[in-house]
């Protein structure tokens, strides 16, 4: 049963504000405001100033704002009137009782949510638990899951200092440091019981019993219930279990699934949750099968092999990684180190239990594969786009010997974002007024979109305009402070505030620096790059911005070699810029105001992508290798013309990557060179490229009722969580065949 304090955060926070100003503590301690930008414009208006200090944390604005700022807001009359206005809206979001969910599938209730595990979670900025795309689709996943009113909790790990902060050094080399998350002054809530401790439950974590304590965070209508061993009774390696995200030895990564996987079960009991799915978002959380299969022979007093097939009836996989080598896999030794005394407690041997996550049955050094154990006991398995389920059941047609490669049971749903989070303001407000202003509740609806064409040219290029012009001072201001920080002559720091141009065709390249996404293909051949960027009368600029792991060398590497290059060509040095420690902040910013979004890894490697889909809602254009989500985005005229957008190469793959690599520079190059920036600067006298504003038109009419989170969450209720239930859904990209 569930038992909190007597008094909440939210209950705290309220006390110190006055009476007419209380409703922004109920509302900061719900991410609802995340994705609501007038609540998020309230909380700047307090003190901008502020706002940016705490990271757009709106409890620790509260905690500080001065008496006197207070009784200044609730002196004037239209800032109480917009709180008062954002407050009914709030509350009748979280008390509308005629959702989507509610009218398609009441089978999904409440009392039997669905449990949507994922080893990282992407809310906003101000909670860095995240690293990127994996964690950032997990947030657009609970939001949209909260819009359609579909009941459902969040498990996952509260990271005490997150994923690795970036900063450059003077030769380029990516340096990683971290910092601590204050928990106690984020919208967090550490459940207590009734005597006001903490709730806590234990799990076997080798040869200790590690002390977990739970927090809640609220997503709308959804709760996130986040793990936590940072406690001053357990081991000081158990404390730092939940340090880290991504980081460790294959020993730490084993024991944090083990927190994530039979902790989070262990965790939505304590709290008196029993779900009707598990829903694995990825394989780090595969060792959840275990303990429900666990609980269900102590409860039952059956075997392990019947009730099998009751626990594989409750639980769903979705694989987001196209190679093996991309899929956790742990050695028999650490299995045996971590697990002897629980494959005991599931009525299985040792040769049994190892079975369970074994590629090739009867090899006695096959490593354990997450992977595997879920498509062994999860009903339905899915990849998040239609390329990458072709790839996944080619991956893992070896677990399914009867089949051929078209029958494994590996589907897809194609993944999306929600659209009310990466949506500038300006835009919404355009869709607003040609769409309606539910304009959100109708994103999955064709028909909405094609009101676009509605829109004069001159406004949506204006409001495009202003975005750009705010990415590059964002932009500006982010370099600004990198050369400062490195010590840089004070000519270069100043230098920064003539980097960039607004009316200069902007491409941007964000996302993990990893090899396979070829940050620097762009500048493979550097005569032609440099032809490019430095024309001065069709000048082209770029914004790169993106981690690379701490142990990829060859990431790094990358990094380093697009900063001398920069560095090595001064003409091109106002063309070119790298913003660093990329997070949500930086990544709306990219989205919303770049005219091209670059994407061009190797050829399949990228499983769906979603950062090109959050460019479609703000008007940009995708310039990408035809991979992942892009496949079915891509669109050309009768004539074979692109008309949403650019492909990249041609719709194959090889494994000579030196080859693939020559090859889509060329298509890039020759991309950019005859189409791309021709049809940009075909501008009429008041500089308006009507040509291309039809390619922005066209993108954002066929991308954005597709690729957004409210379709995704409602083929998943229909393909997954309530098979057969009739969505009446315009279209869908999902195809999830279930597991026998």
């Amino acid at each position: 049963m569930t038992h909190t304090a007597s008094v909440t955060p939210a209950e705290r926070l309220s006390a110190r504000l006055p009476q007419a100003l209380k409703r922004l503590a109920d509302i900061a301690y719900n991410y609802w405001w995340c994705w609501t930008p007038e609540m998020i414009s309230l909380f700047q208006a307090i003190n901008p100033t502020e706002w940016e200090n705490c990271g757009h944390n709106p409890v620790a604005l509260l905690e500080t704002v001065s008496y006197d700022r207070l009784t200044q807001l609730i002196a004037d009359p239209s800032y109480m009137k917009r709180l008062k206005g954002l407050a009914d809206q709030f509350d009748r979001y979280m008390e509308t009782q005629d959702t989507w969910s509610r009218r398609v599938a009441p089978q999904i209730t409440p009392e039997h949510p669905i449990a949507y595990f994922c080893a990282e979670f992407g809310l906003h900025e101000s909670l860095p638990i995240y690293s990127g795309g994996l964690g950032i689709l997990a947030g657009d996943h609970l939001k949209s899951a909260s819009d359609l009113g579909v009941p459902m909790v969040g498990v996952g790990l509260l990271y005490r200092q997150g994923y690795f902060h970036q900063k450059l050094n003077r030769s380029g080399w990516q340096e990683d440091y971290y910092t601590d998350n204050p928990f106690d002054h984020l919208p967090l809530e550490l459940l207590k019981d009734e005597n006001g401790q903490p709730l806590v439950f234990e799990v076997h974590v080798r040869h200790r019993m590690v002390k977990v304590q739970v927090w809640k965070a609220q997503v709308g209508r959804v709760r996130l219930y986040l793990m936590d061993t940072d406690r001053e009774d357990n081991d000081p390696i158990d404390r730092w279990l939940t340090g880290h995200l991504y980081g460790g030895n294959q020993e730490t990564r084993i024991a944090q699934e083990v927190v994530l996987g039979i902790g989070g079960v262990r965790a939505l009991q304590t709290v008196g949750i029993e779900p009707a799915v598990y829903h694995l978002n990825e394989g780090h959380a595969a060792f959840c099968l275990l303990e429900v299969c666990r609980q269900e022979v102590k409860k039952t007093g059956k075997s392990f092999y019947d009730i099998e097939k009751s626990v594989r009836d409750r639980c769903v996989f979705t694989t987001h990684t196209p190679v093996p080598a991309g899929h956790d896999v742990f050695s028999t030794d650490l299995m045996d180190s971590f697990f002897a005394n629980y494959w005991g407690e599931l009525g299985l041997s040792r040769e049994q239990f190892l079975a369970l996550g074994a590629r090739r049955l009867g090899d006695p050094w096959e490593p354990f594969g997450m992977t595997v154990l879920a498509l062994r006991l999860c009903r339905a398995a899915n990849g998040v786009s239609e390329l990458h389920g072709k790839v996944s059941r080619k991956m893992w047609t070896v677990l399914y010997a009867d089949k051929n490669e078209d029958t494994v049971p590996i589907g897809y749903i194609t993944n999306g974002v929600h659209a009310g989070t990466w949506t500038s303001p300006m835009m919404a407000d355009l869709y607003a007024q040609y769409i309606g202003e539910d304009w959100t509740n109708k994103v999955i609806d064709p028909s909405s979109w094609a009101k676009i064409d509605e829109i004069p040219d001159e406004e949506l290029w204006w409001r495009h305009q202003i975005l750009k012009e705010r990415l590059v001072a964002h932009t500006r201001y982010k370099v600004r402070l990198s050369r400062q920080s490195r010590g840089e002559d004070w000519s270069m720091i100043q230098a920064a505030d003539q980097l960039l141009d607004p009316k200069v065709l902007t491409i941007g390249f964000a996302r993990r620096f990893s090899p396979y996404k070829r940050g620097d293909l762009l500048l493979r051949d550097t005569e032609r790059a440099l032809k490019i960027f430095s024309n001065s009368d069709r000048p082209v600029q770029i914004i790169f911005s993106g981690k690379a792991h701490p142990a990829d060398e060859e990431g790094k590497r990358i990094i380093q070699r697009i900063m001398e290059w920069c560095r090595n060509h001064s003409e091109v040095r106002d063309r070119v810029a790298f913003v660093e420690d990329y997070d949500m902040h930086t990544a709306r910013k990219l989205v919303q105001g770049v005219d091209v979004w670059l994407n061009n890894p190797r050829r399949p490697l990228e499983a769906s992508g979603t950062s090109g889909q959050k460019v479609c809602f703000n008007g940009g254009l995708n310039c990408s290798v035809l991979d992942g989500w892009w496949c079915e985005g891509y669109m050309t005229d009768a004539n074979g013309k692109a008309w949403n957008g650019w492909a990249i190469g041609e719709d194959a793959n090889t494994s000579d990557q030196a080859l693939q690599d020559r090859i889509d520079s060329e298509s890039l190059y020759q991309l950019l060179e005859s189409e791309i920036i021709p049809l940009y600067y075909e501008q009429d006298e008041n500089g308006i490229p009507h040509g291309w504003i039809r390619m922005m038109k066209a993108s954002i009419k066929t991308n954005c009722a597709a690729f957004n989170t409210h379709r995704m969450i409602a083929d998943y209720v229909a393909q997954v969580y309530a098979p057969g239930t009739q969505a009446g859904l315009p279209l869908t990209l999902a195809k999830v065949p279930q597991q026998i």
